[in-house]
C-alpha cells in the first residue's frame, strides 16, 4: 500500500509535468500563430504593391525602365515644385527630384528661381497636354497610350489598338468591312474610341500631330530618351491625311535645329514613300506656294528644298541600281 506522502509526491510530480506541457504546447502554438500572421502581412503588402501599381498605370508583366524606378523614400523628401503652364496658366506640380532628371529644370533648380518664394517656373509658351504627356513620361518611363508588345504578332503597338483590335474581332454584330478597316469602326458602342492622334498648338492655329509636339518638347528639356520614344509611337499611327502630315513636317521644321537627323528624315521618307498620294494633292501644292514660314515659324520652309533634296538623292539612287542591274552596251 501506498502512504498518502508517496501519492502526494506522486500527483505533484504528474501536475508539473503536465504544466511543463501545456506551456510548451502554447509556445508552440504562439509562434506557429506568430509565423502565420507575418506570412498573411507580406502577403498583404504585396498585394497593396501590386494594386498601387495598377493604379498608377505601370506594367506588372515587365520590368519598367530607370525613369518609372521612383520609389516613395526617393519622393518623400523632395519638395514640390509648381509649374504654371500656357497661356491660361494651368497649374502642375511635381517633385524637385522628378523635375531634375529634365535637364532644362535641372539647370532652373540648381540656379535662382525667378519665384523661389512660391517655387514657381513659369512656362507660358507650352501646351498643357504636351506637358502633362512630359511629366507622365518623368514619373513612369512612358505616357499614354502607352508601347506595349504584342506576342501573338511579336510586335510593339500602342495600347489603344490592341483593345480596340479585341473590341472589333469579338463584336459579332460589325460587319467584315469594318473589322477588316473600311469605314468607320468607331461609330459602333462596343469599341473603345481611338486615342487623338492630333492636339490644337495654339502658336500655331493648327492641329499638329500630338508625337510631334512632344518630340520638339522634349528636344527643347534635354529629354532624348523621350524623343526615340515620341519619333517610335508616331510611326505607328495610320489613317493620317496629306494635311495633317505637311502641318506637322513643317512645324516639325520650325522647332528643331537643323542638326536633326531622325524627326526631320522621317517625314522626309514617308512623303517619298507615299509621293503619289501626295503628287495628287492640292494641299501639297498651296503648302508648298505660300511656304508656310509665318504659319509654323523660321525654317519651317526648309521642308521643300530639304524634300527636293531628298528625292533626286532618291532618283539616282533608284537610276543607279537600274544601271547596275542592266549593263551597258558599246
Amino acid at each position: 500500500m501506498f502512504s498518502k506522502r508517496s501519492l502526494r509526491s506522486r500527483d505533484g510530480n504528474s501536475s508539473q509535468r503536465e504544466a511543463v506541457s501545456t506551456a510548451i504546447d502554447s509556445q508552440h502554438r504562439v509562434d506557429k500563430s506568430t509565423r502565420l500572421m507575418r506570412k498573411e502581412r507580406a502577403r498583404d503588402q504585396q498585394k497593396v504593391s501590386k494594386l498601387q501599381r495598377s493604379l498608377t498605370g505601370e506594367d506588372t508583366s515587365r520590368p519598367s525602365s530607370s525613369q518609372a524606378k521612383i520609389s516613395e523614400k526617393d519622393l518623400a523628401p523632395s519638395p514640390i515644385i509648381t509649374m504654371v503652364v500656357g497661356p491660361e496658366a494651368r497649374l502642375f506640380a511635381a517633385h524637385q527630384n522628378v523635375l531634375c532628371q529634365a535637364p532644362f529644370f535641372d539647370r532652373i533648380l540648381r540656379g535662382p528661381i525667378a519665384d523661389a518664394q512660391n517655387r514657381r517656373i513659369a512656362l507660358p509658351d507650352e501646351e498643357p497636354e504636351v506637358f502633362s504627356a512630359i511629366l507622365e513620361y518623368l514619373y513612369k518611363g512612358d505616357y499614354y497610350p502607352r508601347l506595349v508588345h504584342n506576342k501573338h504578332r511579336n510586335s510593339w503597338e500602342l495600347e489603344d489598338s490592341l483593345s480596340r483590335r479585341a473590341a472589333v474581332q469579338d463584336s459579332p454584330t460589325l460587319p467584315d468591312t469594318l473589322k477588316f478597316g473600311g469605314g468607320r469602326a468607331g461609330q459602333s458602342p462596343k469599341i473603345p474610341p481611338a486615342v487623338q492622334s492630333t492636339i490644337y498648338v495654339t502658336s500655331v492655329g493648327q492641329h499638329i500631330l500630338r508625337d510631334t509636339v512632344i518630340y520638339c518638347a522634349a528636344g527643347r528639356y534635354g529629354l532624348e530618351e523621350l524623343q526615340k520614344l515620341a519619333l517610335r509611337k508616331q510611326g505607328l499611327h495610320t489613317g493620317i491625311d496629306v494635311g495633317t502630315v505637311l502641318r506637322s513636317a513643317q512645324y516639325c521644321y520650325a522647332n528643331t535645329p537643323d542638326s536633326d537627323s531622325c524627326l526631320r528624315a522621317h517625314y522626309l521618307a514617308l512623303i517619298i514613300r507615299c509621293r503619289k498620294t501626295f503628287k495628287r494633292s492640292g494641299t501639297m501644292q498651296a503648302e508648298m506656294e505660300k511656304c508656310g514660314s509665318d504659319v509654323y515659324g523660321p525654317g519651317s520652309g526648309k521642308l521643300f528644298f530639304d524634300l527636293f533634296v531628298a528625292m533626286c538623292n532618291h532618283l539616282d539612287d533608284v537610276i543607279e541600281a537600274s544601271n547596275i542591274r542592266t549593263p551597258k552596251t558599246v
